[in-house]
């Protein structure tokens, strides 16, 4: 799955906030709820038009991302 399949950011949905792809609902709500102490579950049946996929592909994606910025920020150093 692709960036564009998980999260979509157009000036004429939500203002161009990031939001999931194909709803209206801002990626951002996803970080509130797990700030919070809500659970994935919660999350998802709170807003169900997110498929579980979608968020655990996101979360997949800036682990990776991250993973990437620490190996190259040791690499840069080493």
């Amino acid at each position: 799955m692709n960036i564009s399949q998980i999260i979509t950011i157009a000036p004429d949905i939500q203002s161009g906030e990031p939001v999931f792809t194909h709803t209206r609902v801002p990626v951002k709500n996803l970080f509130d709820y797990l700030k919070a102490g809500d659970t994935l579950e919660a999350f998802l049946y709170d807003f169900p038009s997110v498929r579980k996929e979608q968020v655990v592909e996101l979360l997949t994606f800036f682990e990776n991302f991250f993973q990437l910025s620490v190996n190259s920020h040791d690499n840069h150093f080493a």
